[in-house]
């Protein structure tokens, strides 16, 4: 049915290849990045402390374990302990309940127990406050399709380490704007590498992932492509009637002569 459609929406560049592959209409398929509000988040300023944050549903697919394990060789290969590592999320199920004790567990075998935190199912000022007062930001989910908490991450001024793949290689996490990791050396190659910058560099991190924010995923771009395809697709409706009229024309005319 989707191959049939005149006009296709897909949300990220890793959408568009597999839509493209299965329903073989490219030239009908548009890339239209989803609206991600982030007023609020690009609002933030001001100081920030040695914080590593995490912002996914305690689902297996978000891969939590990958986040504490990096986050434990980081400790054992710098020696520091001044940096805290903060897990946000949600949970559906007693699943995802018992989830959430593993990896409790896990910090406690790797001995990082005392300096990673569990906030679940949090209220959104809380929320809001942890990623005012963070500076890194992990995301380790494989193939995300797009990958909206990145976004976020870049919006309120923290740098990511995202997964190398899905949406946030694609589409989100542009050169000079953050870091892509897929093994446990990777993230925390990269999380000793942020904590070590200077603040002019840090900033000027910052700032192109919030231009890259502004300039792609906001409310006016979303409605100014939205508008301009659907636009085309209702003026090549307009003209097929048209045309079809004056067909119609035609041969009510021939129809008079005979």
């Amino acid at each position: 049915m989707g191959a049939k459609s005149k006009l296709v929406f897909v949300n990220s560049s890793w959408t568009k290849g597999h839509i493209d592959e299965l329903w073989q209409v490219p030239d009908r398929t548009t890339l239209l990045f989803p609206p991600c509000n982030t007023e609020k988040f690009l609002q933030i300023s001001g100081p920030r402390s040695r914080r590593v944050v995490s912002v996914a549903q305690f689902r297996p697919e978000k891969d939590h374990k990958l986040q504490v394990e990096s986050f434990a060789k980081f400790v054992e290969k710098s020696g520091r302990r001044d940096v805290r590592l903060t897990l946000v999320g949600g949970v559906r199920n007693q699943a995802d309940r018992d989830r959430v004790t593993s990896l409790l567990e896990l910090t406690r075998s790797l001995g990082v127990e005392e300096l990673v935190e569990f906030k679940v199912s949090i209220p959104y000022p809380e929320l809001y406050q942890i990623l005012s007062d963070s500076l890194v930001g992990l995301h380790t989910m494989w193939n995300e399709h797009f990958g909206i908490g990145v976004v976020e991450f870049m919006a309120a001024g923290i740098v990511p380490i995202a997964h190398n793949s899905g949406g946030p290689k694609l589409d989100i996490v542009v050169p000079g704007a953050g870091f892509l990791a897929s093994t446990v050396e990777q993230y925390s190659d990269h999380m000793t590498r942020v904590l070590e910058m200077g603040e002019e560099e840090l900033e000027n991190m910052r700032r192109r992932g919030r231009d890259h924010v502004k300039g792609t995923f906001s409310d006016e771009t979303f409605r100014k492509v939205f508008m301009e395809k659907c636009v085309g697709v209702l003026d090549m409706d307009l003209q097929w009637i048209v045309e079809e009229e004056e067909k119609e024309e035609e041969e009510e005319e021939e129809a008079d002569c005979n």
